[in-house]
């Protein structure tokens, strides 16, 4: 059950990334859930409580993704279930004209409590975060502006 509750979750994710209706990928996570992102700065960081899980995601992609032309999920293994969780590993590419692409790796983990996420966890190594780090520092001034 896991592995097609964290496909629906996924699939409900890229629907809020779309329209930004959050309300889509609420009802897949406990009110007391956990969202930690274990990787060097600017990246890292933990998140208390399903509003906070939500308000992170929607920030990360208002700041993030959203200033790019193009967002390029690939799933590189799994998922798979895990001893109790849902693993897989994933590669984004991020594209902006007049910029090299911008590729992220990293590993997410989902734990469940029945049917809803109570622990997510994303894991980015420290070597694709420098990557990314050093094309925005070099490029970032041909990035979207925050909101549009």
């Amino acid at each position: 059950m896991s592995l097609e509750r964290f496909a629906a979750y996924a699939a409900a994710f890229e629907k809020a990334f779309e329209n930004d209706d959050w309300s889509v990928v609420e009802p897949f996570f406990t009110e007391n859930a956990v969202y930690e992102t274990f990787a060097v700065a600017p990246f890292g960081g933990r998140h208390e409580g399903r509003d906070a899980v939500m308000a992170q995601f929607k920030t990360v992609l208002d700041t993030f993704d959203r200033r790019f032309d193009v967002r390029e999920l690939q799933p590189l293994e799994g998922p798979e279930e895990r001893d109790g969780s849902v693993w897989m590993r994933w590669r984004v590419t991020y594209k902006r004209e007049g910029m090299p692409d911008i590729v992220l790796d990293g590993e997410e983990t989902a734990f469940f409590e029945g049917d809803r996420i109570r622990r997510l966890e994303d894991r980015m190594p420290e070597e694709s975060v420098k990557g990314v780090t050093e094309t925005l520092g070099a490029h970032g001034d041909k990035l979207l502006p925050v909101g549009g």
